[in-house]
């Protein structure tokens, strides 16, 4: 039967890749063997990859960046004055850090120290103008335990024990052996008796969406969205000693590989042709061995693999933002309805096109030296140039936004916000009553949206909706994407709300006409868990 076959198929699988990964645990990289030796405790490695002329595209595809890399290798012995601008010091945990961060009044700032605590010693401002999009970058700390409070192989086992985990949703199981990638997931929960007798058959262990499982990958990414703008997402991986689990590949996707325990070898190439085997591939233009506690970022379009050398396994978290979040990503969205526009009030786009265009226009005809291809072409340059005149890049901007809020984990609330949200409200059953339904929401009340990026008030033209991420799931679109329509009367209200945070208002201080509008607008917001109150209710 169906599963007598899917357990044959596993099975000789895990015995190909035992055979497999005895062969490459005999076989150490010379590469992998160089290790960057620091002389002092306060010495941190980074390696930086430049591009030796011409301005920043945004985004390097691997084809066209071979010829404009150059490498610079820096050492930097950091006097202590260098940890300024971080939030704490080498030796301060992930939790005191996240615990001083929830007293942080605003939220983009508090995103900003938590960014600048995840590439320190690198200050953020830096990093953002010189190496975004444009390089890899490397840190390597000597400080095993500075990542180890994000996540764990305890924490591994623990969300296999305790959660539903499905194979295909939340785990993949993997190997690359002989040039081969495959995938080996069976149907069903993902338990521990399976999963880690996978991994001693030489297979990777990916945890796709570590988020809904773990409170603290879940807080520490909700923080970093506001800080790129963009979705932050998050798989680990858990690889053997002597294994590889993935093939020479690139992603679309902006990325923080944090290596949490043991330690993995990674080359980036730059390919020129489609072929991704390792014989084409070419010669690495960064390998390197990342241990705990170091970081290696690198953008989008670059050529990445990693494996594990033979005296160690590996434990990583790559941290990703801004997937489908370029200008081209956004003209998608322009271009088609600017064109719809232009249609509709410029008669000159209705136009029909030449009787005879079809004799010399298209790819048969692409050779031809015919003076009516040159009026052609002219005539669509000239109706291209016109194109902006008719583009709704705000409404196309607001689409993107919505993407976005639908894309966002929920915040994660401080002790003090569950206190002063809805979650938090007293109403309760006590002794066979209900005690305190409707604690009030008066005009003296002081408020505040709860995230500088929780709400935005969008327009399709006929209605105004106000979208949010308070009701949002850990799990990736779970949830619809959630909204409600605002009153015409009350747009005024929610903007000032948006851009008063982060300071709190009184409820009376809303641009309504009425004192029961501004009431009744504050308790709808207030039940959704968009805003909060300065102090218990």
């Amino acid at each position: 039967n169906e599963k007598e076959d899917e357990a044959i198929k596993v099975n000789t699988a895990k015995f190909q890749i035992k055979s497999e990964r005895k062969k490459m645990r005999k076989k150490l990289p010379k590469s992998a063997q160089k290790e960057v030796s620091c002389k002092k405790s306060t010495e941190v490695s980074v390696l930086l990859l430049h591009r030796s002329k011409g301005r920043a595209r945004g985004c390097y595809v691997h084809e066209h960046i071979c010829k404009k890399l150059r490498f610079v290798h820096l050492n930097v012995n950091l006097p202590l004055s260098y940890n300024k601008e971080c939030v704490n010091g080498d030796d301060d945990t992930l939790d005191s850090l996240l615990a001083d961060l929830a007293t942080v009044n605003n939220s983009r700032e508090r995103a900003n120290k938590l960014f600048q605590w995840l590439i320190s010693p690198i200050p953020a401002k830096a990093f953002f103008r010189d190496t975004w999009e444009k390089k890899p970058i490397l840190v390597q700390r000597k400080n095993p335990h500075y990542y180890k409070e994000l996540f764990s192989t305890a924490k591994f086992e623990r969300i296999l024990r305790e959660e539903d985990v499905q194979y295909g949703v939340n785990l993949d199981v993997t190997s690359y052996t002989n040039g081969k990638r495959e995938t080996h997931n069976p149907p069903g929960r993902a338990l521990p008796y399976t999963v880690w007798d996978f991994y001693e058959s030489g297979c990777s262990i990916r945890m796709l969406n570590p988020q809904a499982f773990s409170s603290t990958v879940w807080n520490v990414l909700s923080i970093l969205q506001e800080q790129f703008g963009s979705m932050a997402g998050a798989n680990v991986y858990l690889t053997p000693p002597g294994t590889q689990g993935f093939a020479p590949h690139y992603d679309d996707i902006e990325a923080f590989v944090v290596q949490l325990e043991g330690k993995k070898h990674w080359r980036h190439q730059v390919n020129l042709t489609p072929n991704f085997s390792q014989a084409d591939i070419g010669k690495p233009i960064l390998e390197v061995v990342l241990e705990a506690g170091d970081l290696l970022y690198f953008p989008r379009g670059f050529i990445h693999q990693g494996n594990c050398l033979p005296d160690a396994y590996s434990l990583h978290i790559t941290i990703s933002s801004y997937q489908k979040n370029s200008w081209g990503d956004l003209l998608q969205k322009v271009v088609p309805a600017a064109l719809e526009i232009a249609m509709e009030e410029d008669v000159e786009f209705r136009q029909g096109l030449p009787l005879d265009y079809l004799t010399y226009m298209g790819v048969q005809n692409s050779d031809k030296d015919d003076p009516r291809r040159t009026k052609f072409f002219s005539q669509i340059e000239r109706l291209m140039k016109k194109l902006p005149n008719y583009a709704p890049v705000d409404a196309a901007v607001d689409q993107k936004a919505r993407d976005f809020l639908h894309n966002c984990l929920p915040p994660m609330l401080t002790s003090e916000e569950l206190a002063s949200t809805v979650q938090g409200a007293p109403t309760r059953w006590e002794r066979g009553q209900v005690k305190d339904v409707g604690a009030q929401i008066n005009t003296q009340t002081r408020v505040r949206i709860l995230r500088a990026g929780c709400a935005r008030l969008c327009s399709d033209g006929e209605a105004v909706h106000l979208y949010y991420t308070t009701e949002n799931s850990r799990v990736y679109h779970k949830e619809e994407l959630k909204s409600f329509e605002i009153k015409p009367e009350h747009t005024d209200a929610v903007e000032f709300l948006i851009h008063s945070y982060p300071k709190y208002v009184t409820v009376e201080s809303f641009p309504c006409d009425a004192a029961e509008a501004k009431v009744a607008l504050a308790e709808r917001l207030f039940e959704r868990g968009i805003i909060h109150t300065a102090e218990p209710l």
